[in-house]
């Protein structure tokens, strides 16, 4: 794959209006939260394409790679694998308006570490688990339900509201 890259000088590639290319490269992607937990990405960056096309004022841009996670499964906390593929596409149109100018694009240079980290975090899934059929933990004892005995199970509570008539007496 190409150079590690953090930010992209887009005005050296020299394009002109009409004109793309297409670039392979190495973009770091840092670990973090989600739903209180930490992940992390495997490698240290990921093997990106970035496609780059000249409009008459601005660039489209699109970048693909793929990232595979670490980090503990939502349901039983036990460790997790993800693989997820990304595909993020950016505009920048300068005098278009906040819909055509791109967060990550100051003059020409590209900021593609954090178009990456935020395009990896919109393409995760709701939830990270260790497998599909994951059964997590009791909500009673925290045994993880993977592992449980088959039989695993609690005496259910007295329900509160039938509290007086166990008091009750009839003689």
């Amino acid at each position: 794959m190409g150079q590690r890259t953090e930010i992209f000088d887009l005005g050296r590639l020299s394009l002109t209006s009409g004109e793309g290319r297409r670039l392979e490269l190495q973009v770091p992607v840092g670990g973090f939260e989600f739903g209180g937990q930490r992940y992390v990405v495997r490698e240290d960056s990921v093997d990106a394409v970035l496609d780059v096309a000249h409009t008459t004022s601005g660039y489209s841009l699109r970048l693909r790679f793929g990232a595979d996670l670490e980090g503990p499964c939502m349901r039983c906390l036990e460790p997790a694998d993800h693989e997820v593929m990304v595909d993020a596409r950016e505009i920048d149109q300068p005098g278009g308006g906040e819909e055509l100018s791109s967060p990550y694009l100051d003059g020409e240079e590209l900021d593609i570490a954090a178009w990456a980290r935020d395009a990896l975090a919109l393409a995760l899934p709701t939830q990270i688990i260790c497998t599909d059929e994951c059964r997590g933990l009791c909500p009673v004892c925290g045994e993880n339900l993977n592992t449980a005995a088959p039989d695993h199970a609690h005496e259910r509570e007295p329900d509160p509201r039938w509290a007086a008539l166990r008091e009750l007496r009839l003689e």
